[in-house]
């Protein structure tokens, strides 16, 4: 019986099982695969983003398992795929949104630098310069500091996100004169989305909140 065992356990080595998923469990025996759920995942590697738009890991298998052995997934998956300006900018179409280009701004007003003509003139746009996406998360850190993967782009379910960031950060507000000390803030909003974690597959799918850019505001202080 031992000699069987440990043979079991020699074959389970020499094949780990695959990623999120812990080992099987043989009369007693386990071998052990620590999952950090706080360390970055391979697409969020040299940034500072606490989202990955592309995942060239992403569990697609796991999570169509997960969702076929789900009988209250329906319940739990909404999602508005076709989101853009249209629908969400009072005053504005998806074609003026997306056709702002702010590659002619420096943001030198932030810190000692002088106001240059950029932060005067310049084509349509936001007041503070910001990079808009209607996009698709494949992984996201949540609000506990764990990063879990997000259903997205299978079987054909999405779950879609406005996400709008500040291009200059803390930089004064484009137009506004210096005496007004202005500058633009980023703001984040709290998403609920369906998820799974690749540390602990079999607690399925569930919904985790996680805080994500939602625009960039001009903020003047009071005078």
């Amino acid at each position: 019986m031992i000699s069987v065992l440990a043979c079991v356990a020699a074959a389970t080595a020499s094949h780990p099982p695959p990623y999120g998923h812990p080992a099987p469990h043989y009369g007693g025996y386990q071998q052990q695969h620590y999952c950090d759920p706080t360390a970055a995942p391979a697409c969020a590697a040299n940034s500072s983003l606490t989202y990955c738009l592309e995942d060239a890991e992403y569990p697609a298998y796991e999570i169509k398992a997960a969702i076929s052995q789900d009988h209250l997934f329906a319940k739990k998956y909404a999602d508005i795929g076709t989101q853009s300006a249209d629908d969400l900018v009072d005053g504005l179409s998806a074609e003026q949104e997306s056709a702002f280009d702010y590659g002619y701004y420096t943001g030198s007003s932030k810190g000692d630098s002088p106001y240059d003509v950029t932060h005067w003139a310049g084509p349509a746009g936001y007041i503070c310069p910001s990079d808009v996406a209607y996009a698709q998360p494949r992984r996201a850190q949540n609000v506990a500091g764990e990063w879990r993967v997000i259903v997205n782009d299978v079987h054909y379910y999405t779950q879609t996100a406005r996400l709008e960031t500040c291009l200059h950060p803390d930089a004064a507000c484009r137009a506004l004169a210096p005496c007004y000390k202005s500058k633009c803030t980023q703001k984040y909003i709290y998403h609920r989305m369906l998820s799974y974690d690749p540390c602990d597959p079999y607690k399925g799918l569930f919904i985790d909140i996680y805080r994500l850019p939602a625009a960039c505001s001009c903020h003047v202080p009071a005078l």
